[in-house]
């Protein structure tokens, strides 16, 4: 059988997972997102939350999110200045993705530790 022919769409799909990868790579930016879905949160506050990352790594995670229209880094006039970040309205469509990632990772690691166990 062509597989072109039962598949018309999996090069388009592959594409668009791509697409999607390329936005949501490394290992922090879907946890920061996620974060972020539930509440506007300081530079210090999301550094203490995402457990591991880096400072470094953090701001240019950010700032990657920032460009993609994920995030928003709000300023406020205040002495000291004050920086917190949230999810754009377009970020928000991502919280069904990480709340599917986060079900799928509890069932995964529930498996493993069973076949550990067993």
């Amino acid at each position: 059988m062509n597989m072109k022919r039962k598949y018309p769409d999996c090069g388009k799909k592959i594409l668009a997972i791509h697409d999607a990868m390329d936005v949501l790579n490394g290992k922090w930016k879907v946890s920061i997102i996620a974060c972020l879905c539930y509440k506007s949160m300081r530079y210090s506050e999301l550094l203490r939350e995402v457990k591991g990352i880096s400072g470094k790594v953090l701001s240019r995670e950010l700032k990657d999110l920032e460009i993609n229209q994920l995030v928003q880094r709000n300023v406020q006039d205040t002495q000291p200045v004050t920086v917190s970040y949230e999810i754009t309205d377009y970020g928000v469509t991502l919280k069904e993705l990480t709340d599917v990632i986060a079900q799928w990772g509890f069932l995964h690691r529930e498996r493993i530790l069973s076949r550990k166990t067993n």
